[in-house]
């Protein structure tokens, strides 16, 4: 099981690795504390970093129709070492409910099981978790591996209830209803729990990776936010299919309308896992002829699915476990699960690694281009005063109050500048307000209101279909209006911060932009998502408004919420990060001109002075310098870990 080791040594090296990055921008932090050198802003966004390393998950998604062995693919990879399933494994369905397998060490091993009849009350999965008394939780017994397989068994329980009440539930459509689940007109199977989470202490788990197992077709097709919220936020797609079979009509289905996606750059975490080639090893065959149909295979989901043939990996989970149980290394070769564990282990950890390094290291770069403005500012503002004192050399009293009156009159003029610096803050604050108007809480709540009464007025499907339409619209016309906004408060700011730097020969900055792309490109996500899964025609003629209307606020509209969350945090680190360097900037160059001042004033009180005070400022010259290099060495040291490639922790080579 030699892959499987190298895979938790990987988990284990990215995990070691987090948590020294995240060392490093503390010790950051605290020196930074230290020297004097930190302010608010500063401090929030680094803790903000801090948060990111620290809650940072590796989410990887199993996605199949039934029957394609996804939880014996689970198995076979990450709990073999129990000896035996953990995850319910038969013929038919056996994952009925959206699984999440993670750890979480503020709660004991357990399953948390949400009941079904929660689809009928307000409120997402993600906003139920914050519920402990919406949950059914039940311990699980590590110290046996019998009674822990017994209470995971839970996720694959069903209940018969009659078709109405699973029309409510939005669980019944007779194209997705297998056979013999129709036992009677009358009543149906469906699932007992709308999602399941199951805290387990794996040693892959506790490096933060989360595995996600997902139902069938109908399943993805009924709960959303699998759709707008989980598979989006995965990491890697683990699609299983059945060897025998290929990419079969509803195989491509939920990859087209879930899987695929418009971006090309999404396909790289997209592997699909060509299940049960043991049902290929026909005796009667030679290796290679076996070999070929198998590739043949390989090559043709490849085709259909649009992927490098490099992404399918013809595996035999049953298999694969039993080898791993058993030690039988040469039925685990046959199984060809190594191949599959070595992609998960040399490609995904190092993608989502170069991806959190870069973000990291970006992140404190920008904060420390603060520090540096301040460090330069104060260095230039050192540099100025030698030169007026080096000129004082030798020079009588006139000269001196000359030079003084000069300083004074630059103190005058900078502080009129701060008359228009106070104009610029009111306006600036007048033009925050209005983006916010825009794209704040209050207007997402406003538009949710207007189309809630839309649809409640309405009396046919049309008026449904246009206010949902119109709820879209309204967005997509705030988000243009807060672009064109932003635009204008970076256009005033970068002309501000070019006239001061003018007048009063400050460092030139340049304010960053702010796009609103990726919010208008999640919006279209979002539309797309609605147009396949609510605005159709099934939709629209079979189900009541008032459901059709609850599922469209519970799934699209929440998410669209959790967008505008996202958007106002951005938009309020942009506009601190627009303002900020000035306000940094006016306040350091006060305080370079004081100083002037007084030193002046020393001189002119006792010439006898010059010498030592440019002595004075010589070694605060040194002391900048100094701090300037220690900087530069903490950031190369955050560098060289973001940067670093894999290595296996000690723990994993003893």
């Amino acid at each position: 099981m030699i892959h499987t080791r190298e895979l938790a040594a990987r988990f284990e090296a990215y995990g070691d690795w987090r948590r020294r990055l995240s060392a490093g921008v503390a010790a950051l932090h605290d020196w930074l504390a230290d020297q004097d050198l930190t302010d608010a802003q500063a401090d929030l966004r680094i803790q903000r970093l801090l948060e990111r390393l620290h809650q940072d998950k590796l989410v990887v998604a199993f996605v199949a129709e039934f029957s394609r062995g996804k939880s014996e693919l689970i198995n076979a990879i990450f709990f073999a070492d129990f000896g035996q399933r953990l995850l319910p494994s038969a013929a038919g369905r056996t994952t009925m409910c959206p699984t999440e397998i993670l750890h979480d060490a503020s709660r004991p091993p357990s399953i948390r099981l949400l009941p079904i009849e929660t689809r009928l009350k307000d409120g997402t999965v993600s906003e139920l978790k914050n519920y402990a008394d919406e949950w059914v939780t039940l311990p699980l017994d590590l110290a046996s591996a019998e009674r822990m397989s017994d209470a995971l068994a839970r996720v694959s329980q069903v209940k018969r209830v009659p078709v109405a009440l699973a029309r409510r539930y939005g669980l019944h459509d007779e194209d997705l209803v297998a056979p013999h689940e129709r036992r009677d007109e009358g009543s149906v199977d469906i699932p007992c729990w709308r999602h399941a989470v199951i805290n387990f202490p794996h040693p892959l788990l506790k490096q933060g990776l989360v595995i996600l197992d997902t139902p069938g077709l109908n399943a993805v097709g009924t709960e959303p936010e699998l759709t707008l919220s989980l598979l989006p936020s995965a990491h890697a797609v683990l699609f299983i299919l059945a060897a025998d079979a290929g990419v079969t009509k509803t195989d491509l289905e939920v990859w087209n309308e879930h899987l695929a996606g418009a971006d090309p750059a999404t396909l790289a975490g997209r592997l699909v896992i060509l299940n049960k080639i043991d049902g290929l090893w026909d005796e009667m065959k030679s290796a290679a002829e076996i070999e070929a149909e198998i590739a043949r295979q390989v090559r043709l989901s490849a085709e259909t699915l649009g992927l490098p043939v490099g992404q399918v990996f013809p595996v035999s989970a049953q298999k694969a476990l039993l080898a791993k149980v058993g030690g039988d290394d040469s039925l685990l070769a046959r199984s060809r699960l190594p191949p599959l564990e070595s992609a998960l282990s040399d490609k995904l950890l190092p993608a989502k690694r170069d991806i959190v390094g870069a973000s990291a290291l970006s992140e404190v770069k920008a904060i420390v281009g603060g520090v540096r403005a301040i460090l330069a500012a104060r260095a230039a503002g050192i540099a100025e005063q030698i030169a007026e004192l080096e000129a004082l050399r030798g020079k009588n009293q006139d000269v001196v109050e000359h030079m003084m009156q000069r300083v004074r009159e630059e103190k005058a003029s900078f502080e009129r500048g701060l008359a228009r610096f106070s104009a610029l803050r009111t306006v600036f604050t007048q033009q925050t307000t209005a983006l916010y108007d825009l794209i704040g809480l209050e207007a997402l709540r406003a538009n949710a209101g207007r189309t809630r009464r839309a649809i409640e007025a309405s009396l046919f499907t049309k008026g449904v279909r246009g206010a949902m339409n119109d709820f879209f619209a309204q967005i997509r016309a705030d988000l243009d209006a807060a672009g064109r906004k932003s635009a204008e408060v970076h256009e005033m700011m970068s002309a501000m911060y070019a006239r001061f730097a003018k007048e009063h020969s400050l460092e030139p900055f340049s304010p960053p932009p702010f796009s609103m792309l990726k919010y208008m490109k999640e919006v279209e996500r979002l539309e797309r998502a609605y147009q396949r899964h609510i605005n159709t025609l099934w939709n629209m003629a079979s189900k009541a408004k008032f459901p059709l209307m609850k599922r469209f606020f519970e799934t699209v509209a929440s998410r669209v919420r959790h967008l505008y969350d996202v958007a106002n945090r951005d938009v309020d680190a942009w506009l601190k990060s627009v303002m900020s360097p000035l306000e940094t900037q006016v306040r350091e160059h006060q305080l370079q001109l004081k100083r002037r001042l007084e030193s002046i004033k020393r001189i002119h009180r006792a010439s006898d002075e010059l010498d030592e005070r440019i002595d004075e400022l010589g070694q605060q010259g040194d002391a900048l310098r100094a701090q300037v290099r220690a900087l530069d060495a903490r950031v190369a040291v955050i560098e060289a870990i973001a940067r670093s490639r894999d290595e296996l922790p000690l723990a994993a080579n003893a």
